[in-house]
């Protein structure tokens, strides 16, 4: 940096002395000026002329007078031989430096001989060598050509410099070959030649956006030095393409219920543009629906479409978006593409069913296969897991049976029903769908079964017993009945009502009266045990079912003995409820004979008819004795002669009720001699076989009676016992006490106990059950879990010789 200006100061001031020197010659009349020439960048020392013999100076004249050059203040670049005259190059010559570009470029010099003084003008013209190479003022020049040239156009380039001159400057220029581009080179003259390019071929950027050519300047030397200029032609973009999608169709595959945010598909696009004309934005197109736009986002630099709402697949299965791809160019070119996105379906719902029933109730009586509902299944998923299969949890009396529509079933009965059994089904209804992990529903149907009167009333026992106490009042409640139906509503309202056409019983029936609704039935009368003991009757129940269903129990009443009977004497003959007789007996009568037998009847049973005999009047208690139970007077000892002949013996009779009834006899007996006694006994034999005979007749009749009674109840409590379970059997036995008195006798059990309605001879250990009027005691259980039951209504019949005593 420092040499070359170095050098341009030296110029400079070469030319100032030379034009100095001029000016000066050309005012002062010099009359001698020579010129040299020289070709540049010779050797130090080389000889430009020999001044001093062109100036006729020989060499002593040049030392005596001296001979100098003058240039300037810088150091000349040539000299002068002091002894021979002769002008040397004193340093390289470099024409281009020193003279730049002038066509002649001379180096003027003044030489000064002095003593007296005399100043030469020399002039050395530096000839010129081609030793510089074209060069231009860039290596590289770099031009923008937009590709919406035409041909023709053309495009000015900087010309190359040669510091040569001449023929040795640059005189042609040459272009690397291409199809493009041709060279155009105008001469401007004074060796300026201009290059330009001419546009040949239309440029296409998105084909070749760079061309390179080589631009080569070539100056006259021989041989010819060049020059080399690389130009780069930037074909500057046109928004002349469109952008182009990458894929000829976009296909995505999306699950349903993805979550926000999630990629589904990336579209891209390319611009063979550049700059803003190659730069795409993605958009979506003008026809997307909203109902897409609500789901879906896109990127609009990347092109990436994500998930932006909810994705149900039985909503949309499929989504078709319009994708708009748009440069950045002035004129903004765009190209549209569709993206399919296929929803694939999840298990994400659950069958829905929809019920249609037929009928709130269904009734009992429907015939197998009665269609009870309809059931619509629907799942919104697709394939498989839009496959439903139904079932019922339970083993009812219905099923499923499918239709010939899919997904519909109709739930229809299998066998008959039975509301008693069962009044209501709530069936479970399951809807599965084949999916993975499969879904299922449930659904319950409540199923009312209605009534059929297709159940008779049933009464609660049959056939029924109930012991009635006589003397009931009038009009009062006596007994109960009760049936159930197991029907519903009007058909299980039950009423009742006594059968009263069967002949004989229509007397007794008469006297009863049966609440309808209750089933209670009342006596409208009291009864008499002595009079009636037992009887029966049926009663029907019938429901108020259309048609209605009825059923009938016997009902059998036994009449249960109060103490309302005192007792009779039947001997001594009673008279105004007392009784008084004479036996004659003999005096030589030895202790223990029997004197007589009081003869007594009551008509109650049990304790309230079993008669105790008592002395309550005797004129000597040492000499007769009455046995309590059988009324049998007989003597203690004999007779003495100090006793009286006549004794009165007052008789007590009662019996053995809670309110224990009685009667008196009176007896006399009178002590005669053995003869009188022998003749009295026969005649008071023959009456009293009279009397016994009568007696015994009506005692028969009596007895009789009360045995056929007795017999018919027997078998009545027999068939009872035949129809009952073996939960309640009865069984009728013998009293095993029998001691000659006639005994109606009854057992019975009730629960853990035993019962027996007694007589005269009461077993050992048995206790009197309160309340039962002291005719029925509580026996001893010697048959374990037995159910025996023994009952007796007795009348304490005695037999002896001759006599029956009550």
């Amino acid at each position: 940096m420092m040499e070359q200006r170095r050098r341009q100061t030296w110029r400079e001031r070469t030319k100032w002395l030379a034009f100095m020197t001029v000016f000066v010659a050309f005012w002062s009349g010099a009359s001698g000026q020579f010129r040299y020439s020289i070709s540049e960048e010779v050797k130090i020392g080389t000889a430009v002329g020999n001044i001093a013999k062109d100036l006729g100076v020989d060499k002593s004249t040049l030392e005596e007078r001296g001979y100098r050059i003058v240039y300037g203040s810088t150091e000349p670049p040539f000299r002068v031989n002091q002894d021979d005259g002769i002008l040397y190059v004193n340093q390289i010559i470099d024409r281009e430096e020193v003279c730049d570009r002038s066509k002649v470029c001379v180096i003027d010099l003044k030489t000064v001989l002095e003593n007296p003084l005399e100043v030469h003008y020399v002039a050395v013209e530096i000839l010129d060598v081609n030793d510089h190479s074209p060069c231009f003022p860039e290596h590289e020049n770099k031009i923008e050509v937009f590709e919406s040239a035409l041909p023709g156009a053309r495009f000015q380039l900087q010309a190359a410099r040669d510091a040569d001159s001449g023929s040795l400057s640059v005189q042609q220029y040459t272009l690397s070959q291409n199809e493009h581009f041709s060279l155009e080179v105008k001469d401007r003259g004074e060796d300026r030649k201009t290059p330009g390019l001419i546009l040949q071929k239309a440029l296409d950027r998105e084909s070749v956006k760079t061309h390179t050519l080589l631009l080569t300047a070539i100056d006259g030397g021989k041989p010819p030095r060049s020059g080399n200029m690389t130009i780069i032609v930037h074909v500057s973009d046109v928004n002349d393409n469109p952008p182009v999608f990458t894929k000829e169709s976009y296909t995505a595959q999306l699950n349903e219920n993805s979550p926000l945010g999630k990629n589904v598909i990336q579209v891209n696009a390319t611009d063979l543009d550049e700059g803003l004309n190659g730069e795409v934005i993605y958009s979506f197109g003008k026809d997307v629906d909203a109902r897409a736009r609500a789901r879906f986002d896109l990127n609009y630099m990347t092109g990436v479409i994500s998930v932006s709402g909810a994705i149900d697949y039985e909503e949309c299965s499929r989504y078709e978006i319009d994708i708009q791809a748009s440069d950045k160019g002035a004129a903004t070119l765009a190209t549209d593409k569709s993206v399919i996105i296929n929803i694939v379906d999840l298990n994400d719902n659950a069958p829905e069913m929809e019920v249609t029933s037929f009928s709130h109730d269904l009734p009992e009586d429907s015939k197998p296969g009665t269609t009870v509902a309809l059931i619509s299944v629907k799942d919104s998923d697709s394939g498989l897991n839009g496959k439903v299969m139904c079932y019922i949890t339970q083993d009812l009396p219905v099923m499923l049976t499918p239709s010939l529509q899919n997904n519909m079933y109709s739930l229809v009965t299998k066998m008959l029903l039975d509301r008693e059994k069962e009044s209501q089904y709530n069936v479970a209804i399951v809807c599965k769908d084949a999916g993975e992990p499969s879904l299922s529903s449930e659904k319950y149907i409540n199923i009312v079964v209605s009534d059929v009167n297709d159940n008779s009333p049933v009464f609660t026992k049959n056939p029924y017993t109930f012991y009635i106490t006589e003397n009931n009042n009038p009009g009062g409640s006596v007994l109960s009945v009760t049936a159930s139906d197991e029907d519903d509503g009007n058909n299980a309202l039950i009423s009742y009502y006594i059968v009263r056409d069967r002949g004989a019983e229509q007397l007794f029936t008469s006297f009863l009266n049966i609440n309808s609704e209750t089933g209670d039935i009342s006596a409208l009368k009291s009864f008499d045990f002595e009079t009636l003991k037992t009887f029966q009757f049926q009663v029907v129940a019938t429901d108020s079912g259309a048609p209605s269903l009825s059923s009938n129990v016997t009902v059998h009443v036994f009449i249960l003995d109060q103490n309302d009977n005192a007792p009779v004497i039947l001997y001594p003959v009673s008279s105004n409820g007392s009784a008084e007789g004479v036996e004659e007996i003999p005096r030589n009568v030895n202790a223990g004979h029997l004197v007589t037998k009081v003869r007594a009847y009551d008509a109650d049973i049990g304790y309230n008819g079993w008669l105790l005999f008592s002395l309550q009047e005797v004129t000597a208690h040492s000499l007769f004795g009455l046995d309590r139970y059988t009324g049998r007077i007989r003597t203690l000892r004999s007779f003495t002669e100090t006793d009286e002949a006549e004794h009165k013996l007052l008789i007590l009779v009662k019996d053995n009720g809670n309110v224990s009834l009685s009667a008196t006899a009176t007896v006399v007996v009178k002590l005669v001699e053995p003869r009188e006694a022998f003749a009295a006994a026969d005649v008071k034999s023959a009456t009293k076989d009279d009397e016994d005979n009568n007696v015994t007749f009506y005692l028969m009749i009596t007895l009789g009676s009360v045995s056929t009674l007795f017999l018919i109840s027997i078998i009545v409590l027999i068939a009872m016992q035949c129809s009952k379970s073996t939960d309640y059997t009865s069984k009728y036995l013998q009293e095993t006490n029998y001691d000659g008195t006639l005994c109606h006798s009854i057992q019975y059990r009730s629960g853990d106990k035993r019962y027996m309605l007694v007589g005269p001879r009461m077993s050992i250990g048995s206790t009197i059950v309160p309340g039962s009027h002291a005719n029925t005691l509580v026996l001893p259980d010697r048959r374990g879990t037995s159910t025996e039951v023994r009952k007796c209504f007795q009348k304490p019949w005695h037999v002896s010789t001759g006599s029956v005593v009550h």
